[in-house]
């Protein structure tokens, strides 16, 4: 090999050196620092959400998401400083995002949905609430989706932009909720004394609340017999253990008073074949 060429080589290489090391080391600095400065912002922000309320999963997700976001506008900044042409990854990245954006319009839908619902909170975890006509108790808000137990345990996994698009009944804002039960009387019975018997009995469930006081009036006329309502509150978490209770001490109530109810006799058996 040339003796001249190898020492231009190494005057360029000393070259190039006297010219990045300077800001190779820079940029290494600013890195060290940043990314400090960096986790440490992401910490302040999910403590400052703690004390907003927000746990769960949704917490390290938006903790995560800011830090890394963060990072990469750290980086391209530093790239920029140093003097690397970022215009090129900069549109390699625009077109990259809006290419996955058109192919995962659903989930960007129901990601929005999720920061809709973890800024304006209309649920929070272990709420009870109605969606779509699914009732169920809130067990985990993700950002795609939400988690809800039913009363008899099964899992509903639901879309956040189904949830933000339709109506959310929420049973827990309020702190408890009205029950609505319905059982008859005949209509030569003395509306009073049914009502006082009910009210006794409601009164005699250790979970039913005594304020607001439960409610018991006529709701409808029908071909056999009075339809009444009976509006007894509770905490959403007693609502079915109330329910069957209250219907057991009315049943038992009515056949100790002697209040009779209408209903089909002379119903006829037979066999159902194979």
């Amino acid at each position: 090999m040339d003796i001249e060429k190898v020492n231009e080589y190494l005057n360029q290489f000393s070259e190039m050196a006297i010219a990045f090391l300077p800001k190779l080391a820079l940029a290494l600095l600013l890195l060290f620092f940043g990314f400090k400065a960096v986790g440490r912002i992401a910490g302040l922000t999910g403590r400052a959400m703690e004390r907003a309320g927000l746990r769960g999963t949704l917490l390290p997700f938006v903790r995560s998401l800011v830090n890394v976001s963060l990072k990469v506008l750290l980086v391209f900044s530093i790239a920029g400083v140093v003097g690397v042409d970022v215009t090129s990854f900069v549109a390699v990245l625009a077109a990259a995002g809006f290419a996955v954006g058109l192919a995962l319009q659903g989930s960007l839908s129901n990601f929005a949905a999720g920061i809709i619902i973890l800024l304006f909170r209309p649920y929070k975890v272990e709420d009870w609430i109605e969606v779509e006509g699914k009732f169920g108790q809130v067990e985990e808000i993700q950002i795609f989706n939400t988690i809800m137990v039913t009363p008899g345990r099964k899992t509903l996994i639901i879309p956040n932009g189904q949830i933000v698009d339709n109506i959310v009944t929420n049973f827990s804002r309020k702190g408890y909720i009205r029950i609505e039960l319905n059982v008859t009387m005949p209509y030569n019975e003395s509306f009073p004394r049914v009502r006082a018997v009910i009210q006794k009995e409601l009164s005699a469930i250790a979970k039913v609340l005594k304020d607001p006081v439960p409610e018991v009036g006529i709701e409808a006329y029908d071909s056999h017999n009075l339809l009444l309502a009976v509006r007894p509150y509770v905490i959403p978490d007693d609502y079915w253990e109330v329910t069957f209770e209250a219907y057991e001490r009315i049943k038992a109530a009515f056949n100790r008073e002697g209040i009779k109810v209408a209903y089909s006799e002379g119903v006829e058996l037979g066999p159902i074949g194979e």
